[in-house]
């Protein structure tokens, strides 16, 4: 296990941010109706009212890349002990993560952003690793 033994942090938490947005992202595209009908419910009161599709269209793309450069990410540190492709992953991770806690702000829903933190936590802590 070469992989775990020489970089576990970083490869622990490329494996928690792959399963979150390549999962989210697979739940996007088999249940998009579901999840338009239940975003365009959540921001009917907000600025981005008329936007939802374009808008969740864009956080899917965002998801799907993020979770494949960081699933090739995984593979490189395994074969060449390098972070490039991991890092602009987890990166685009981040950013992902501020566009989604910009919504869930507009859309007054504090729990929800709250819920964000944990995760844009364990991103910055991702991109600082595998910045060093």
């Amino acid at each position: 296990m070469k992989l775990l033994s020489n970089h576990p942090t970083e490869v622990l938490i490329l494996l928690f941010l792959i399963i979150t947005f390549i999962q989210s992202g697979i739940d996007k595209i088999l249940d998009w109706e579901g999840n338009l009908n239940f975003i365009k419910d959540h921001f009917k009161n907000t600025l981005l009212k008329n936007s939802v599709p374009l808008l969740l269209s864009i956080i899917l793309i965002l998801e799907i890349i993020a979770g494949i450069l960081m699933l090739i990410g995984v593979y490189q540190i395994y074969t060449s002990e390098t972070k490039g492709i991991a890092l602009l992953g987890v990166t685009l991770s981040a950013i992902t993560l501020i566009f989604l806690l910009i919504g869930q702000r507009l859309a007054k829903d504090y729990a929800g952003a709250m819920s964000l933190a944990v995760y844009f936590i364990i991103t910055l802590l991702g991109v600082y690793l595998l910045n060093n």
